[in-house]
């Protein structure tokens, strides 16, 4: 479970201080899917990276499973990534001269496995998402809503708690965009994922039974009906 406290981020521009995150107080439980949304700059993905433990809050407490990411060591906080949170974002961040199967594999690197079973669940990841027969390809082979697939493939290949979207459609077509949601929903559900995104897009927000708006820096949550009008 997710608790934040008194989150508040500061950044300097120029002469200026400015609050991309206020005082944020924020519970998502085990199993949660909250989707984040808000005008452009108003703090949307520094919430994001609070949560993946990819910045720290100037003030606050950011605790995932009893233990605070804004205090502890950087050694310490790399292995939580590594072991606990899935990243998922609009770029896909894929490395061009590395087939799918190793971008995935990428992910496992840094837990320490042996070469054979990274393969072995590295493949694993990519028939989850539809991709088994695709994994000796480079992502220059790929379209984009496969090369978002591996992406996808490789947050999950080391099995997380958490998986953090930041506009993981934002750069697919609207029939790309809703096969890319189904799969993460059906992802979500069937791995008992925490599933938080960040989106400009409403009809994606409406599938969510949660929504956190986030204006300067302050957050609203909203519950709602999912399939709703």
């Amino acid at each position: 479970m997710y608790e934040l406290t008194g989150v508040t981020k500061r950044y300097r521009r120029g002469k200026d201080t400015v609050r991309a995150l206020d005082g944020v107080d924020l519970a998502i439980p085990d199993g949660g899917r909250l989707v984040i949304q808000g005008p452009t700059g108003g703090g949307k993905s520094t919430l994001l990276q609070m949560l993946g433990g990819l910045d720290r809050p100037s003030e606050g407490a950011v605790v995932l499973d009893g233990v605070d990411l804004a205090t502890l060591p950087e050694a310490r906080l790399t292995r939580v990534r590594a072991e606990k949170i899935g990243f998922v974002f609009q770029g896909f961040n894929l490395v061009p001269t590395l087939t799918a199967q190793e971008n995935v594999e990428t992910a496992l690197v840094p837990l320490g496995l042996k070469a054979a079973e990274r393969r072995e669940r590295a493949g694993e990841a990519l028939v989850s998402v539809g991709l088994g027969e695709r994994r000796g390809h480079l992502p220059g082979e790929l379209s984009g809503g496969q090369q978002q697939r591996v992406a996808i493939a490789r947050a999950l290949v080391k099995r997380p708690a958490v998986l953090l979207a930041d506009e993981p459609t934002g750069n697919l077509d609207e029939s790309m965009r809703d096969e890319i949601m189904e799969l993460l929903e059906g992802l979500w559900e069937e791995n008992g994922l925490t599933f938080v995104m960040v989106t400009h897009d409403s009809v994606l927000a409406r599938r969510a039974p949660r929504v956190a708006t986030i204006r300067k820096g302050r957050v609203t949550i909203r519950e709602q009906v999912v399939g709703a009008a």
